[in-house]
């Protein structure tokens, strides 16, 4: 048995795709095919079932699988106790995050690490959440930034905060100039402007709506939250934004941001990293950095 079957076998069963596997592994798919039957035959067992295009692991390989990222953190870990002790200074290290937290959570962590680590190698995504929940399950990423509930147990979600989410309104709206405080009775007759469907965000403020018996009257969905802020600050409508996007440099004269109280809708961050990979120095001390925020 060989490091080399153990990680293109990982590979198949995260991606469950020999094709794609063996891109990751930089290797001829045939060659990666091969080394596989060679280890199912040592084996004994079936490690997955090829059912034409979809592949998906038996049993054995499900407990198998478990056994050789054990195997795979170790020879890593073996492997970064015989380098210097200023190596693992300059990296690899790779974090993502969601969309709508990414521009606003990951600059001043990024500006702190870059400082303490200058040559350091750091690779950052901005994803959806299930492309940030993939890319730590396939160890693209050494960690991921989500909101809760992630429901995948191969990662481990540490909380990191909870945020509000604010009513935004234009400057001149007139619950934004007459009401001191908001209720959600105060939106059922409102016009929304919501992050689109893939975002986990627009469904939440969806389902919060819903909640209170009403259903929101959406007159734009959006890709990127920025437009959102746009459009509510050209009077198509308002909306719930996370409270992180409207601080700092993030402000915006043209809108008016309110609370809901004791009924604000909320979502929880987490710090997401794989169950069973052991992360070298360099990740630990990013992820220092995210959880101390």
């Amino acid at each position: 048995m060989e490091l080399d079957q153990l990680r293109y076998f990982t590979a198949v069963a995260e991606l469950l795709s020999f094709t794609r596997a063996a891109e990751r592994c930089l290797v001829a798919q045939p060659s990666l095919s091969q080394q596989i039957i060679k280890l199912e035959h040592e084996l004994g067992a079936p490690l997955f079932e090829r059912l034409g295009r979809t592949v998906r692991l038996t049993p054995a390989g499900r407990t198998f699988y478990e056994h050789a990222v054990r195997v795979l953190s170790a020879a890593g870990a073996a492997r970064d106790a015989l380098r210097s002790a200023d190596d693992w200074k300059q990296g690899p290290a790779s974090i993502g995050a969601i969309l709508t937290v990414a521009p606003y959570l990951l600059p001043p962590v990024l500006r702190t690490f870059t400082r303490k680590f200058p040559q350091a190698r750091l690779t950052v995504r901005e994803d959806f959440t299930a492309g940030i929940v993939q890319a730590v399950l396939a160890g693209e990423l050494d960690l991921g930034i989500a909101a809760l509930p992630i429901d995948e147990p191969r990662l481990t979600a540490t909380p990191l905060f909870t945020e509000e989410l604010l009513v935004a309104l234009p400057a001149r709206h007139p619950l934004a100039v007459r009401r001191k405080k908001l209720t959600p009775a105060d939106l059922a007759d409102q016009s929304f402007v919501l992050l689109d469907e893939t975002h986990c965000l627009g469904e939440q403020v969806v389902s919060f709506c819903r909640d209170r018996k009403f259903q929101p009257t959406v007159t734009c969905r959006t890709a990127q939250l920025l437009t959102v802020q746009t459009m509510v600050a050209l009077g198509q409508g308002l909306s719930l934004v996370p409270k992180m996007a409207t601080e700092g440099p993030h402000q915006r004269r043209d809108i008016v941001y309110k609370s809901l109280g004791d009924e604000a809708p909320k979502r929880t961050l987490c710090l997401l990293r794989h169950r069973d990979r052991s992360p070298g120095r360099m990740v630990e001390e990013l992820a220092g950095m995210v959880t101390s925020l």
